[in-house]
C-alpha cells in the first residue's frame, strides 16, 4: 500500500470519528504456530589448513551408462561431528547450480564400519557425521549419474567422450577455505582414451594420476577426455585440446591453426599480462555431448557442434566461443568482483558485478576474434549488428535496469523464459559490451583520441604478471582506474547505464565511435548462418523466430507477432494458404508490401488451431552497421591488430 494513501486513511478515520482497526486478531478456535528456529551447525569456512590430503578416486569408464563411479578417502584429526559438503555455488554459473540430485548411493565407513549420515535439512548439500572415536579417515563411496538425455541436464558422458567437472564427483569437508585443502585425485578412463585437464597427471594407460593440489584449484580444473584427442600448442604456454565424436573433425589446417595462435598473441599483447602458468583450451566437437562455455582460470571448456574445422565458413558464428573464454583468464578469474568471491562452494555468490566480469569479457570476446582473424572483421561487424538489434526492438529495458538483470542467473538459473525480450535475461552480457563500448568511444574523444579502452584492459587486468590468484575488485576500484586514465564522471555515467530505465538501447557507443545501426531488405551472410541454428529469423519485421519444425521459438514483446498472440510453442501451419516454409513466410512479408491485404496465418496451440491476420506491410528488416563518414573510425582501431 503506497504511504501517502495510508496516512490520508488515518487522518480521514480520525476526522470522522471512526475506529480503526485493532491490530489482526486470529480468530478464536484457529490453530497459529510459530516457526521453529533453525540453528546452523555447519561450521563456517576457516582461513587455515585442513589436516592431511583427500584422495579422490573417480571410475569414469561406464559411458554407456553415463555413471562415474567415486570412492574418496578424507583424513579426519577429531572425533565427533563432521559436515561433508556437496559444491552447491558453481564458479562461472554465477548461482547454485551444483548437481546434487544426481549424487546416488552415498555410504560412508570409518574404521570399517558402516557411518548413519543425516542430510542438513536446510542446506540439502551438507551431510552430517559423527566420527567415531580413534578413525583416522573417512571412507566415502557414491556414484554420481549424470545426464542420459538434455531433460536431465547436460550430458557429459558419451561412448566417445567425457566432460569430467571434478565439483560433480566429490564431497569436502566443510569448515576450511576451499584453497586450504589438498587433494590428489586418480580418474580410470575407458581403454585408449586420452584426456586433458590443467592440473599435471601422469598417465599409466587410461589411469592419470593427478598431482597434489587444492580442492579450490582443482574444482577449476576439468578434464575433458575422448577416444578421439589432438592437441595443437598455440604458444609455450597455451594448448589447444581438441576431441571430436567422429576423428574426422580433427583435420584443421594450418591456417586454422595460425588464427588461433594468433587469438593467444592478441590477448597477451592486449592485456600486457598472463595470468596462467599453462592454459588449455579444451575443445568439444560433438552433438553427442552436451553443449558449454565455461570458464576457468588456467583452462576453459568449450563445446561446438560438428563442422568447427571442416566447415570453417558456416563455422563462424562459432568462433566467438574461445575468444570468450579465454578472456575470462583475465576478467572473472584474475579480477573478480569482491561480493563475487567466495572462500568455499556453500557460501552465497553476489552477481552485483557481472556487468564487468561477463560484460568487458563479452567486450574483448569480439574485438579479440576480430585483431587474431578467428572472424573476420566484417562478420565481426554484422555479429555486432546482430546483438544492438536485439535491443533496439526488445522491450524490458522500459522497466527493468541492466544492473538488475545480473540477479538472473539466480532469479532463473537459465531456464527458458516466454518473453525474454520484455523479462529480460542475463542482459550484462550483450547490454555490458555495449556500455563499454560507449566507454571507449568516450576516452578516445576526451583523450583526442591518445586513449582508449585497450589502457584500461592494461591498467586493470594487465597487474602482477604470472599471479593465478584472485585480485577482487569492486565498483569504485573500476572507477579509480577509469579515472586514472582520463578524469571524469565515470561513477555517474555508469551508475546511470546500470540503473536507468525507459531509455533506448545503449547504442551510443557504436555511434560515436563510427558505425550507427540500419536495417536493410537483405540480412548479412553472418545473419544468414545465425539462421541455420536458429531458424526463420524475422524478428525485426513480425517480430518472431521460427525453428525448422515451424515452432516458434521467440516472440518479442509488442510485436505484430505478439499482438496476434503469437508465443513461444506456437506450431506455424499455414501461410497465406499453404502448408508454412520458412520460405513461404519471408515470401509473405516481401508480397505484403503491395498489398492492403494483411498476411494471413493458421496456426496451432495444442490442439486449437487458429486463423490470424498479421496487419504488416514494411517488408524485411534485418539488422547491420553503416559506417558514418569517412577514414578510420574508433571502431576501425579497435579491431585493428596490435
Amino acid at each position: 500500500m503506497h504511504a501517502t494513501f495510508v496516512v490520508a486513511l488515518f487522518a480521514s478515520a480520525a476526522l470522522s470519528g471512526l475506529a480503526l482497526p485493532a491490530a489482526a486478531q486470529v480468530p478464536a478456535g484457529n490453530s497459529a504456530p510459530q516457526p521453529v528456529p533453525f540453528v546452523d551447525t555447519i561450521p563456517a569456512a576457516r582461513d587455515t589448513p585442513y589436516p592431511g590430503t583427500i584422495l579422490l578416486d573417480v571410475d569414469a569408464t561406464d559411458t554407456e551408462r553415463g555413471i562415474f563411479r567415486v570412492k574418496e578417502t578424507i583424513p579426519v584429526a577429531t572425533s565427533g561431528k563432521m559436515a561433508l559438503l556437496y559444491p552447491k555455488w558453481l564458479p562461472g554459473k554465477h548461482g547454485p547450480r551444483g548437481e546434487i540430485e544426481k549424487l546416488a548411493g552415498l555410504v560412508v565407513r570409518a574404521n570399517g564400519r558402516v557411518l548413519p549420515w543425516t542430510r542438513d535439512p536446510v542446506d540439502v548439500f551438507a551431510f552430517h557425521i559423527d566420527v567415531p572415536s580413534g578413525a583416522k579417515t573417512l571412507d566415502v563411496e557414491f556414484q554420481f549419474i549424470s545426464a542420459t538425455r538434455p531433460d536431465q541436464g547436460r550430458v557429459v558422458m558419451t561412448p566417445t567422450m567425457i566432460s569430467l567437472q571434478p565439483n560433480a564427483v566429490s564431497l569436502y569437508p566443510a569448515g576450511y577455505f576451499t584453497r586450504q585443502i589438498p587433494i590428489r585425485m586418480t580418474v580410470k578412463y575407458p581403454t585408449g582414451w586420452t584426456a586433458a585437464g590443467a592440473v599435471p597427471a601422469r598417465a599409466s594407460g587410461a589411469t592419470y594420476a593427478y598431482q597434489v593440489t587444492d580442492y579450490d584449484t582443482l574444482v577449476d580444473s576439468p578434464v575433458l577426455a575422448g577416444k578421439y584427442g589432438k592437441t595443437w600448442p598455440l604458444s609455450p604456454r597455451v594448448d589447444l585440446n581438441v576431441f571430436a565424436d567422429d576423428p574426422k573433425e580433427l583435420a584443421a589446417t594450418p591456417e586454422q591453426i595460425d588464427a588461433h595462435k594468433r587469438l593467444v598473441d592478441q590477448a597477451v599483447k592486449t592485456f600486457g599480462a598472463q595470468h596462467y602458468d599453462k592454459y588449455e583450451f579444451l575443445l568439444s566437437i560433438t552433438d553427442q555431448l552436451g553443449g558449454i562455455g565455461l570458464e576457468h582460470h588456467r583452462s576453459s571448456e568449450n563445446g561446438v557442434g560438428p563442422g568447427y574445422f571442416i566447415d570453417w565458413t558456416n563455422s563462424v558464428t562459432r568462433r566467438n566461443l574461445l575468444p570468450h573464454e579465454f578472456t575470462h583468464s583475465w576478467d572473472g578469474k584474475f579480477r573478480r568482483g569482491a561480493d563475487l568471491w567466495t572462500p568455499d562452494f556453500r557460501t552465497t555468490m553476489r552477481d552485483s558485478l557481472l556487468w564487468v566480469y561477463e560484460g568487458q569479457t563479452q567486450f574483448w570476446g569480439y574485438v579479440l576474434q576480430a585483431r587474431s582473424g578467428l572472424v573476420s572483421k566484417q562478420d565481426t561487424l554484422d555479429a555486432y549488428a546482430a546483438t544492438l538489434a536485439i535491443y533496439d526492438a526488445a522491450k524490458g529495458r522500459q522497466w527493468r535496469p541492466l544492473v538488475d538483470t545480473t540477479n538472473d542467473p539466480v532469479i532463473s538459473a537459465r531456464a527458458p523464459k516466454g518473453w525474454t525480450s520484455w523479462q529480460r535475461s542475463e542482459d550484462y552480457y550483450n547490454e555490458g559490451l555495449m556500455v563499454w563500448m560507449e566507454v571507449d568511444a568516450m576516452l578516445r574523444r576526451q583523450s583526442g583520441g591518445t586513449k582508449s579502452i585497450d589502457d584500461f584492459a592494461r591498467a586493470f587486468f594487465g597487474v602482477r604478471d604470472g599471479d593465478w590468484g584472485v585480485l577482487t575488485y569492486d565498483f569504485d576500484a573500476v572507477v579509480r582506474t577509469l579515472n586514472g586514465i582520463r578524469p571524469y564522471d565515470w561513477a555517474g555515467f555508469l551508475t546511470k547505464r546500470l540503473t536507468e530505465t525507459g531509455q533506448p538501447a545503449p547504442v551510443q557507443g557504436f555511434v560515436m565511435n563510427g558505425y550507427t545501426l540500419v536495417y536493410t531488405p537483405e540480412p548479412t551472410s553472418y545473419f544468414t548462418k545465425l539462421e541455420k541454428a536458429r531458424g526463420t529469423d524475422v524478428s525485426y519485421s513480425l517480430g518472431m523466430v521460427v525453428n525448422k519444425d515451424g515452432v516458434v521459438t521467440a516472440s518479442l514483446w509488442d510485436s505484430p507477432a505478439f499482438r496476434a498472440a503469437i508465443d513461444v510453442g506456437t506450431q506455424m501451419s499455414a501461410v497465406n494458404g499453404e502448408a508454412y516454409s520458412g520460405d513461404r513466410l519471408k515470401a509473405a512479408i516481401v508480397a505484403a508490401q503491395t498489398t492492403k491485404e494483411p498476411i494471413r496465418l493458421t496456426v496451432r496451440n495444442g490442439d486449437r488451431f487458429r486463423d490470424v491476420a498479421i496487419d504488416y506491410h514494411d517488408g524485411p528488416r534485418y539488422p547491420r552497421l553503416q559506417k558514418t563518414g569517412a577514414g578510420e573510425t574508433g571502431l576501425d582501431r579497435l579491431l585493428a591488430p596490435r
